[in-house]
């Protein structure tokens, strides 16, 4: 019986330990959330904050340390390693016009989702009345501020007696002192130049840039710069810090590597951590996403899209040896921890191995446009803050004409590329698209609740376009050797 529980338990073990990174990240994520709920009902949140969030806090911790450097001296060492310097200027130009290609599909796909199935009239009717008399006062309130269509609901007759209690909600709206920090970092942010993100790229101290995660366009300004440099220079000088950078960038990766080993186990602290947060109750959990489910079904829908349709079908048409089934298979992964982490920027030494070690992208393509697009490609943001305006004008009974819309693809789209220097730059870039249009930028409170659960669908979105964008300029570059199937460790 002693040598069958061995053999049992040998198996077990073996089949654990070659089960591929993204099953075993995938059982991490479903054990956190069953733990969740399970500790909710049993109250133990309290123990589950205390004693195991931290170490999602810490997995969070160790990738972002990592990432910083990583940008650095992957970008150094992409730059300096291209053979033809002229290249560097016909790839840069390629990658920022593919992630604002691929920024403006998704500001439209989001708009066509939330037009089409319209889940702001899921919404109680006589809610939806008590908003739009909310938007009027509003909009009487603020210099400059006018009702869109013209409609009065305040003189409606049949609105009176719902006046007093509209006027009480839109005083406690306005005073959220959350929803003010975010205006006023909005602000701030419209009040700029219009070459203030031209100004913030560059940095004017490169030790400072490093040790604040918001400053990575100044580390990848300056890792380009130095990059460039490197290639000026007479060879004989340049090979030992080339040397160096090399060296140090596998140390990095060797760190990303030893990280991931434990990936599962942090990914179940961050899933019991973050439900934990969010309500004390599975009651309380259920009835945060009810009142919001049709926006939240919508985002989910468009993000989906984004993720299973618009991306593989891309990449399997241009790169014919990678299908469908296998694009996903090679950066799951890098999927999944984003989901976990909701930080491109945390995930970005995951999404580099994938793309390079699992599809075949060059190092010099994977080192230069992976930073980048962890940086400015927030496709999954920009997807979500169309529908979001779109839904809170539609609960509001406020009719967007379609220029207003087009206002709204184009101000994503701007916003989402200087966003990265902004703190909780996903809201803070929403504020700036509904003032874009004349709306009340005080209505992100409503979609508060479910924002957390949401952005980290968003950043798989990002980060699954961070990887077909990389793998279509290194195909343009003849810098892709897709591995076949067999060839790939997960």
């Amino acid at each position: 019986m002693a040598a069958l529980k061995n053999d049992l338990d040998t198996h077990y073990y073996i089949m654990m330990k070659n089960l591929p990174l993204h099953w075993k990240i995938i059982i991490g994520l479903i054990l956190g959330i069953i733990y969740s709920l399970v500790s909710s009902a049993l109250g133990w949140n309290e123990f589950t904050q205390d004693w195991i969030d931290p170490f999602g806090v810490i997995f969070i911790r160790l990738l972002k340390f990592i990432a910083v450097p990583l940008v650095l001296f992957s970008i150094i060492g992409g730059v300096s390693g291209l053979p033809d310097p002229s290249k560097l200027g016909r790839m840069g130009a390629k990658t920022l016009f593919a992630y604002v290609l691929t920024t403006v599909a998704s500001v439209t796909v989001g708009l066509v989702m939330v037009n089409l199935l319209q889940p702001g009239d899921y919404v109680d009717e006589q809610q939806r009345v008590k908003n739009r008399l909310k938007y009027e006062l509003w909009a009487q309130n603020t210099p400059g501020g006018r009702v869109l269509d013209d409609e009065s609901f305040l003189t409606n007759p049949d609105y009176k007696d719902m006046v007093d209690e509209a006027q009480a909600a839109m005083q406690a709206e306005m005073s959220d002192a959350t929803v003010e920090e975010r205006i006023q970092a909005a602000e701030q942010f419209k009040e700029a130049g219009p070459l203030q993100f031209v100004v913030d790229f560059v940095p004017d101290n490169i030790f400072a840039a490093l040790t604040d995660s918001g400053r990575m366009l100044q580390v990848i300004f300056f890792g380009i710069f130095f990059g460039i440099m490197l290639l000026l220079i007479p060879e004989e000088k340049a090979k030992p810090v080339i040397d160096f950078v090399n060296g140090t960038n596998e140390v990095f990766l060797k760190m990303v590597e030893v990280v991931m080993e434990a990936a599962p186990f942090f990914v179940f602290a961050l899933m019991a951590g973050v439900i934990s947060k969010m309500a004390s109750t599975p009651a309380e959990v259920i009835e945060i996403f009810k009142g919001l489910l049709s926006y939240s079904v919508v985002v989910l829908l468009g993000l989906l899209f984004m993720i299973f349709v618009l991306y593989p079908l891309v990449v399997s048409l241009i790169v014919g040896k990678l299908t469908y089934s296998e694009f996903f298979r090679r950066i799951s992964p890098a999927q999944f921890l984003a989901f976990s982490t909701s930080s491109s920027a945390a995930t970005l030494p995951v999404t580099m191995e994938c793309v390079r070690d699992n599809i075949g992208v060059s190092q010099n393509v994977t080192n230069f446009v992976l930073p980048i697009g962890a940086t400015v490609n927030m496709d999954g943001t920009s997807l979500y803050q169309a529908i979001a305006v779109v839904f809170l004008a539609q609960l509001h009974l406020v009719d967007l004409t379609l220029g207003q819309q087009l206002t709204i693809v184009l101000t994503a789209t701007l916003a989402s590329i200087g966003s990265a220097a902004v703190p909780s730059a996903g809201l803070v870039m929403m504020i700036v698209v509904l003032q874009s249009v004349g709306l009340n930028p005080a209505w992100i409170a409503i979609i508060f609740p479910v924002d957390r659960i949401l952005d980290m669908c968003r950043t798989v979105v990002n980060v699954t376009g961070d990887a077909t964008v990389s793998t279509l300029i290194a195909k343009s570059e003849n810098e892709l050797q897709v591995l076949e199937p067999e060839a790939v460790e997960l």
